[in-house]
This record gives structure tokens, C-alpha cells and sequence, in this order.
């Protein structure tokens, strides 16, 4: 079961407990591009934002009763599925996020787990980091030659920002990250997933973030909505643009890169859905703009 628990420690009367307290998760359903050799693949992929209790000493989910209260952190909590198709075979990965709800030195959503693993038909990958103290402390696994276990580290440099930490920060979930208009240059640590798929060595190299000065309409699955861009350009890499709902929640209508993903968004909903198991429930993903895996026909 991954039932959140609603960060319990933390539950306040603040805009952000209010809405994130309330025990369901939001999920989005989005359209999916995504690269791999050398073309194109259409896919799908789902995010899934939810608030827990998380132990600090595991960096695991805490269970109530289970961990001293001084172990007990409020975290926001992102997997990112992305499915796509390559030829005969198909790829599902998924991108498993933790950030501190609670500012630490003026800033929320600091970075506590990232983790990563990919499965295709001709194996399987896992990866993660810890933020501990001062150091990024890895553990990867993988099936290709070469790159099969290794437990590398890294310094985590003030300011610095995880890429796979930018679809909860560019929302500004207890504030503007960045005010319109407004640019900063931060240490950057490219994702899991483009790491993993380019066989290259995680390090961190720079990029500058920059937000739109004012918002525009966007033509969007779940109607004509406001919104506003931040684009993160890396030195020497990608360069990534996420569209941003202007109102609350600000959801994340879309997203591209320089290297060919893209995302847009089809369907939204707020579900406990860690309860939808049973045969039947699959028709909720209608909300999400998605349908149920295709069964081959009854011969």
C-alpha cells in the first residue's frame, strides 16, 4: 500500500496544507514524445504529486507509529511514469522524486531521495541519490557491461538544483520559485532518466533558470487556461521549458526539451488512488485523458 498519511507532523493552516493535506494525490495524465535511437517514440506518462510522512534515518515512506517523531519528515512526493515504444518492445521508466515540504534556510522542497529505473526487453536499471548533509551518496545497478554496480558521490553544491526536482519547484507550491521576469544561474545535475539513456557520468555542470515576465493563454486538453514558461537552460546540454498553470494549483500543462521530449497534459484529477485496484476502476483513467493497456483479442 502507498497511502499518504497526509504529512500529519507538519498539517498546518497555511494555502499549501489546506489543499496538500487532504489526503489524495494529483495526478495528470499527459501525450509523450520521447528520443531514443536516433527517432522519435510516442508514449505516455503520468504524474503523480502527493504529500507523506517520510523517514529521515530510511528515506522511505514512515508508517504511523513507527519512527520516533524527530525522524518523521513532510515531504512532497513525485513519480513521473514515462511508457514509450521502440520498435518490437516498449520502455516504462519511472522517476521517483522526495522533497522537504518545509523551508530549510528560506527555501522549500529541498532535495531528501531521487531515484530512477527503467525496464525494456533487453533488461532492467535502478538508480538513486541521497541527499546527506553535504554529499549527493549514490547506488546504481544496470544490465549493461561496464556500468553493473557502483556507489558513486557527489558534493551537493548550495543552491544546487536536481532536475528531477523541477516539475514540483517550477509550481511554486508554497511561493514563486522565481519572480516573473526574473533569471538566476544555479549548479545543475541533469535527470536520471537522460543520464541513464545517454550511458554518460552523473556530475554536475550549470544552467540558467529564467521565468516568463507575464503569463499568456494556452490551448489545453482541459480547456483555454493562463499560464507562464520557465525555461532552464543547461551549459553545454539541454535546454528545457515547462508551461505552468497561472492559477492554483499550477499544474504542469506541458513540457520540452531541446533534445526532442515533449509532454502535454490530457487529463487531471485528485484521487486516493492507492484504493483503485479492483477490477472496474481502470474507467478512471478517463479523467487522467488515458485509457487501460491493450489486451490482445479472445481468439
Amino acid at each position: 500500500m502507498c497511502a499518504t498519511v497526509a504529512a500529519s507532523t507538519a498539517a498546518r493552516a497555511d494555502d499549501f496544507w489546506k489543499f496538500w493535506g487532504d489526503g489524495k494525490a494529483e495526478l495528470d495524465g499527459y501525450a509523450l514524445t520521447e528520443p531514443r535511437y536516433g527517432q522519435s517514440r510516442q508514449g505516455t506518462a503520468v504524474s503523480i504529486f502527493v504529500t507523506e510522512d517520510f523517514s529521515d534515518a530510511l528515506r522511505v515512506k514512515a508508517d504511523p507509529g513507527k519512527h520516533a517523531t524527530s525522524d518523521v519528515v513532510p515531504v512532497m512526493k513525485l513519480n513521473l511514469v514515462r511508457d514509450f515504444q521502440t520498435g518490437i518492445y516498449d520502455y516504462n521508466t519511472l522517476t521517483s522524486t522526495f522533497l522537504r515540504t518545509e523551508p530549510i534556510g528560506g527555501d522549500p522542497f529541498t532535495l531528501m531521495k531521487t531515484s530512477f529505473s527503467s525496464q525494456e526487453w533487453c533488461g532492467h536499471v535502478y538508480a538513486q541519490w541521497l541527499a546527506r548533509g553535504t554529499k549527493l551518496v549514490g547506488t546504481s545497478h544496470s544490465y549493461f557491461d561496464g556500468e553493473a554496480d557502483a556507489s558513486p558521490e557527489l558534493e551537493m553544491p548550495a543552491g544546487g538544483v536536481v532536475e528531477d526536482a523541477l516539475p514540483v519547484l517550477v509550481r511554486g507550491l508554497r511561493g514563486d520559485w522565481l519572480a516573473p521576469g526574473a533569471t538566476k544561474k544555479v549548479p545543475f545535475l541533469r535527470s536520471q532518466l537522460r543520464t541513464r539513456l545517454l550511458h554518460l557520468p552523473a556530475k554536475w555542470g550549470d544552467a540558467t533558470v529564467s521565468r516568463a515576465s507575464s503569463s499568456a493563454e494556452v490551448k489545453t486538453a482541459l480547456g483555454t487556461l493562463r499560464a507562464f514558461t520557465y525555461t532552464v537552460a543547461e551549459t553545454g546540454g539541454d535546454t528545457l521549458t515547462f508551461t505552468v498553470e497561472e492559477t492554483a494549483p499550477h499544474r504542469l500543462l506541458a513540457w520540452r526539451s531541446s533534445s526532442g521530449e515533449a509532454a502535454r497534459i490530457l487529463g487531471s484529477a485528485r484521487l486516493e488512488y492507492w484504493t483503485m485496484h479492483g477490477n472496474g476502476d481502470e474507467k478512471a483513467l478517463e479523467r487522467l485523458g488515458l485509457g487501460p493497456q491493450a489486451l490482445p483479442p479472445k481468439k
